[in-house]
């Protein structure tokens, strides 16, 4: 029978503009004035995906900052303290857009930053280096308007720009790091054992955005088993199908046998009322360091409904593969299921349902986990605020005994070489409030085996 109870150890807000392992351009002196006749220092990097940032670490007077191209155009935010505002303007074809545009006494010596997510510009502002970044402006609509950076060679054409004519300092411009993290899962070996490194395991997490679902992306993740205090960022990993760069996420990294990386992940990336579906690649690149973008095809879950979060386990030699099934997304109803391929083939060879929790309806983050040499599958309840444990047969045999916090938090077991287990889980903390809305949640919260 399962029995594992667990404690809150410590919690953690990850949040970073520009990820600190993704810096693209870094100036540390003031910047101001035209050069060379233009207002706009363009930078020679162009963002991998759509998911890009520029920070300004103190401005004075007019000051813009975003993406431009050599031609002219640009998508950049607009201090214009002449008119007591910040806008956000795009300019394509030599016509100059405002997108949005709200009031403020921002003092000079504040910190300004573009942050481009998908398709949605926002801007945050912050009065000092010691006060935290909120969000001031937004815009995805307007901008859809006159331009798609998600399209490739539209993307390829900007470089990171900012520029005069007032003066700032600090700029950093780089590929966005998170407003929080959620959904972490084990990077693993097929049969379930943590991929471990230097005494660092990986994780895979959704990198909350400054915005919906389609804002997030995500990110491959350390953490540190002698001292499991925080998450480091060392990966980003990016999606190309249907001719765009999408965000994709809410998946899992296995590393199979012949040396390849087997990723799979969540439609999130354009998620609208076509629903969620699972997508899978294999490839022999590092995808748990640097940038990726990586080309999927849909995986052949025996479902007719919308489908998100997998996960995958051998054993004794026969694949199992968790997600989430979703007869409904308005409104939102889902539930955990569990798939296994044939006896000794491939993980998708043959794929048949095992089974589902049906009578659940807001039940999220299936985990397969190993303990005491049996394996179970966790699950989240977001409505009776608990972790629901399945046997492989779909049986349900108990419930996990750790506390709950707020939103659907997943429960990712990591064992401890002295033979217990960290928790890794989220709460539904957002970042954004009215301007940018629900998703931009993601405290980290860790838990300890009692």
């Amino acid at each position: 029978m399962f029995d594992l109870s667990l404690v809150e150890e410590s919690r953690y807000r990850p949040f970073e503009v520009v990820s600190p392992a993704f810096v693209a351009d870094e100036v540390a002196g003031p910047v101001g004035g035209p050069v060379s006749g233009r207002e706009l220092h363009r930078s020679d990097h162009s963002p991998a995906a759509p998911f890009a940032a520029v920070e300004l670490g103190s401005v004075a007077g007019e000051v813009r900052a975003g993406l431009a191209t050599v031609d002219g155009d640009h998508l950049l935010l607009v201090r214009d303290p002449e008119r007591g505002q910040v806008r956000i303007e795009v300019r394509t074809g030599g016509e100059t857009h405002e997108l949005a545009a709200v009031e403020t006494d921002l003092a000079d010596g504040s910190r300004l930053s573009f942050v481009l997510c998908e398709n949605q510009v926002t801007v945050l502002a912050s009065a000092s280096a010691d006060e935290p970044w909120e969000a001031v402006l937004t815009d995805r609509e307007g901008l859809l308007e006159h331009l798609d950076l998600r399209d490739p060679a539209t993307l390829a054409s900007y470089t990171y720009a900012w520029g005069g004519p007032g003066e700032l300092r600090e700029v950093r411009a780089g590929l966005f790091g998170m407003t929080g993290l959620r959904d972490p899962h084990l990077v693993q070996h097929a049969d379930g054992s943590p991929y471990v490194r230097d005494g660092l395991v990986y994780l895979t997490a959704t990198c909350a955005g400054a915005g919906f679902f389609r804002q997030a992306h995500w990110g491959v993740f350390t953490l540190d088993l002698a001292q499991p205090r925080e998450l480091t960022q060392v990966g980003q990993l990016f999606f190309r199908r249907d001719g765009l760069l999408l965000g994709d996420h809410a998946g899992q990294v296995v590393l199979l046998d012949d040396g390849t990386w087997l990723v799979a992940t969540s439609s999130w990336g354009d998620f609208g009322p076509q629903g969620v579906h699972v997508r899978h690649t294999t490839t022999t690149a590092d995808v748990l360091h640097g940038v990726h973008v990586l080309e999927t095809e849909p995986t052949p879950l025996p479902t007719r409904v919308s489908a998100w979060d997998p996960g995958l386990t051998r054993v004794d030699g026969r694949w199992f593969v968790s997600f989430v099934e979703s007869p409904s997304q308005d409104p939102f109803d889902f539930h955990p299921a569990l798939a296994a391929a044939r006896p000794g083939a491939a993980w998708d060879d043959g794929l048949e349902r095992v089974g589902a929790a049906e009578d659940l309806h807001q039940c999220e983050g299936p985990v397969l986990v190993e303990l005491e040499g049996r394996h179970w599958l966790l699950a989240s309840d977001g409505d009776d605020r608990h972790y629901p444990v399945f046997d492989l047969t779909m049986r349900r045999v108990g419930r996990l005994d750790a506390s709950y916090p707020t939103n659907i938090p997943h429960p990712q077991l990591v064992p401890l070489p002295d033979g217990g287990h960290l928790m890794v889980s989220f709460d539904g903390t957002g970042f954004g409030g009215d301007v940018l809305g629900y998703g931009g949640h993601g405290d980290v919260v860790l838990f300890r085996c009692r």
